[in-house]
């Protein structure tokens, strides 16, 4: 397991209750190209802070080497997943996370994941997820919590 050094301080207005909206109010897609889209649900999980404080005590992170650009490399970031059908279970919020999107996206996400991004030297590089690889249609649901960074999105190729 990883040591996690990270400065973060959680808000003073978040409560300590996990509550996710299964409305999803406040939800806005933007279309992309060739059918893809982004859904946004700011606010959608409240208590995000106390969950988040949980995962970076609890999750067994670790750092994995990553083939990029004809190398392998350390990636700048620690990871954790866990698979929803075997042990060990995720934080029993993150699987009612799944369950939630699972039903309001009508696939079934079967694995969590965690990334961790410690600071401003950690990231990744533009990539495609694996599942998108593996299947002809992929939907992957990204939850964010902790300090607000950039998420990038650009077409395959660049642009």
């Amino acid at each position: 397991m990883a040591h996690v050094d990270l400065a973060w301080q959680p808000s003073l207005l978040d409560g300590p209750a996990v509550e996710i909206d299964p409305e999803f109010r406040g939800l806005r897609r933007r279309e992309l190209a060739e059918g893809a889209w982004v859904d946004h649900a700011p606010g959608w999980c409240r208590g995000a802070d106390s969950l988040f404080a949980r995962l970076l005590r609890d999750t067994p992170w670790s750092g994995r080497k990553v083939r990029m650009y004809e190398r392998v490399v350390p990636e700048p970031r620690l990871t954790h997943r866990w698979r929803l059908d075997e042990g060990p279970a995720p934080p029993v919020e993150l699987g009612e996370m799944a369950g939630v999107l699972s039903e309001r996206y009508g696939v079934a996400f079967t694995q969590v994941g965690a990334n961790l991004y410690r600071d401003g030297a950690d990231s990744i590089a533009w990539h495609g997820d694996r599942v998108a690889r593996e299947l002809s249609e992929a939907v992957v649901a990204l939850v964010s919590l902790g300090a607000a960074r950039p998420f990038r999105l650009r077409p395959t190729g660049g642009g």
